[in-house]
């Protein structure tokens, strides 16, 4: 066993309360999504802004919008349904690094809560001018493993009137699967669909189902980009030490993973077994598979890659320096530090679930909240006081 305990051992109770209470691995039955009922507003939080805009009884075409804090980013989509899908009419993506030294502190710093704020001033700003009356805002494992993370929800509000909501691992992992699992490849095995996080990796289990898959089985572990980077640490000496390093990273991974690969270990076994990845670990690595001289969302997302050429990727990025790395396209100063700490868990999840493809996501959270904000009837609003 790795001699690192995973850096999420103590959580404040302020948190586990503010948060959903999912725990952090274990079993669903069946987590299929439902649409909310009227008279249950806890099934479906929708936040109403600061905009004066009712958050019921307006037409289908009306705006609605997704944020997402984690981590390492913070994204917002503002989409129009379109049918049984929707169209996007603004973004936003910005690296905060909100995570960024709490696996040391256990707190969220200074500095990385003004660079979150600043990126959410600008998501309020959007919101606003998009006339938005419904959206779903979220923050994940940076949240709930911080002893500040309530504190800076309070905040966030605020100063900038969004309601973050501290989801569980449970309900982060079935937004990303309701986001993205159109994208999985045909067949009529099992499935995994993961997503690698700033600071937590998701792993689901999923059968062949109706609209949405049934999900099986699923775990979280408070290994991300950020979380297993600080952790292991930075040094990159020689070549040596960064083989070291990523064999560390490597060992710390494989050690959460094991009682999940455990419990999936006969399904890893099955014909047509096939996996989807959703992150900016498995787009960036699709981007270097296809030599592409600058991200291309259009290129990326529902490529279908074999897994050897992404553990090849991994393996040879895992001894570069950190200088090498950001020359590379798709990659720069914004990934260079943490794209190693993604191919070692990217590698440990091939590990155990041994699939000859592997599927690439540019979607997840944001989109499964957009699904399920259309398909539902909205919650009373919030107060906003």
């Amino acid at each position: 066993m790795a001699d690192v305990s995973p850096p999420d051992k103590v959580r404040s109770a302020r948190n586990r309360t503010r948060s959903n209470g999912g725990k952090p691995s274990g079993k669903v039955a069946d987590f299929r999504y439902k649409r909310p009922s009227p008279s249950d507003p806890s099934a479906h939080r929708g936040t109403a802004l600061r905009t004066g805009a009712p958050a019921t009884g307006e037409p289908r075409r009306q705006a609605y919008a997704a944020l997402d804090l984690g981590t390492n980013n913070c994204r917002l989509l503002i989409a129009r349904p379109s049918g049984e899908n929707f169209t996007v009419i603004d973004a936003f993506s910005r690296v905060v690094r909100l995570g960024e030294g709490l696996a040391h502190s256990g707190r969220l710093s200074d500095e990385a809560m003004d660079r979150a704020l600043a990126a959410l001033h600008v998501c309020a700003d959007k919101l606003r001018r998009r006339n938005v009356s419904l959206a779903r805002s979220v923050a994940t494992e940076a949240c709930r493993r911080a002893a500040n993370g309530a504190d800076f929800i309070d905040r966030v509000r605020e100063e900038t009137g969004i309601a973050l909501d501290i989801i569980s691992a449970q309900e982060e992992a079935r937004l990303a699967v309701l986001g993205c699992h159109i994208l999985l490849e045909q067949g009529h095995g099992p499935a995994v669909i993961f997503d690698i996080g700033g600071g937590s990796t998701e792993l689901v289990l999923i059968e062949p189902g109706e609209r949405v898959p049934r999900i099986i089985d699923w775990a979280s572990v408070p290994w991300g980009v950020v979380s297993l980077t600080d952790t292991v640490g930075r040094a990159e000496d020689d070549a040596a030490t960064r083989l070291g390093r990523y064999r560390q990273m490597r060992m710390l991974v494989s050690d959460s993973f094991a009682p999940f690969a455990e419990r999936i270990a006969d399904a890893s076994r099955a014909e047509d077994i096939r996996l989807l990845g959703t992150s900016g670990t498995v787009t960036t690595l699709a981007s270097l598979h296809l030599e592409l001289p600058q991200y291309d969302r259009r290129a990326v997302d529902g490529l279908i890659v074999p897994a050897q050429a992404m553990r090849t990727i991994s393996e040879r990025l895992s001894v570069m320096d950190l200088d090498e790395r950001q020359t590379l396209p798709c990659i720069g100063p914004d990934r260079a530090d943490l794209v190693v700490a993604g191919c070692a868990i990217l590698e440990s999840i091939l590990d155990i679930w041994p699939a000859e493809r592997l599927g690439v996501a540019d979607r997840g959270i944001r989109e499964g909240i957009l699904r399920s904000l259309m398909a539902g009837t909205p919650a009373p609003p919030r107060p906003t006081a």
